[in-house]
């Protein structure tokens, strides 16, 4: 299977792509695209988990988002434990804290996102984190867990909290938002992370990069994150694609095992 470069997360079971999932998927495909699919609830979960286990190139992820902590329960906790050791799963997530819509109270985010943490490290697999407005606690919840690795995925934060996450040996993961018109501090950041240390990704179907922003984002569109990367870092888009690929490998090992 050859693999040009990765889309480190996309959500292709969504219901946004019900009319055109396996064309979406055959357009990155072509391509050549590897693709990460996390989950974001208990369900989505399994259909990333069966998606990934029925398409070549794809893998998933399995976790509950912070807007849907507040329903979390100890049954969810053990299926997530079922569901992280079935084939093509090479970590936890999509998880994390969302302090700007706050669909669940602030200590129930917390609680859910470290037992999940905790979860990750119980099985040796990595995580793929979602912060909104909430970095200083995102970077303390990690720390509480020593030595647990993973991915700060549609990183749109400082260079303090950048350089906060690469201390704890974190990979940070670009989207569409690098290309904003405004984003001028952000591609800043993208100047200042290690390449080793750089991911690309869609977080389809949202967050299309220009010159599509406002529709409907999918997997292929990796390309363009590349290509903004790869001006900010004096590199070839190529030079991203095979460095990114490589950093795929190293933060999630199961996709090469």
């Amino acid at each position: 299977m050859t693999l040009t470069c990765f889309d480190s997360h996309c959500h292709l079971q969504d219901e946004a792509f019900q009319e055109d999932r396996e064309e979406a998927y055959h357009r990155a495909r072509a391509q050549n695209i590897g693709m990460i699919v996390p989950g974001y609830t208990i369900e989505s979960s399994i259909q990333a988990v069966q998606f990934a286990q029925t398409h070549e190139g794809v893998w998933a992820l399995v976790g509950v988002h912070p807007h849907d902590a507040a329903t979390f329960t100890a049954h969810d906790l053990k299926e997530l434990e079922r569901l992280a050791s079935e084939p093509k799963v090479v970590g936890i997530g999509e998880i994390g804290l969302d302090y700007h819509y706050m669909n669940s109270p602030k200590e129930t985010q917390k609680e859910v996102f470290l037992a999940q943490v905790e979860l990750a490290k119980r099985t040796a697999l990595p995580v793929s984190v979602h912060s909104r407005e909430a970095e200083s606690d995102t970077v303390e919840i990690l720390r509480q867990v020593p030595g647990i690795q993973g991915v700060l995925h549609c990183f749109t934060g400082d260079e303090s909290f950048a350089a906060n996450l690469l201390a704890l040996g974190f990979y940070i993961s670009f989207a569409g938002p690098i290309s904003f018109k405004s984003a001028h501090a952000l591609r800043q950041v993208v100047t200042q992370v290690p390449s080793d240390r750089l991911l690309i990704e869609t977080d389809s179907p949202y967050l299309s990069p220009a010159p599509w922003r406002g529709q409907r984002n999918e997997p292929l569109r990796v390309i363009r994150v590349a290509e903004v990367v790869a001006a900010q870092k004096n590199f070839s888009t190529q030079q991203v694609f095979a460095q990114t690929t490589a950093n795929i490998l190293n933060a999630f090992p199961l996709i090469g095992g």
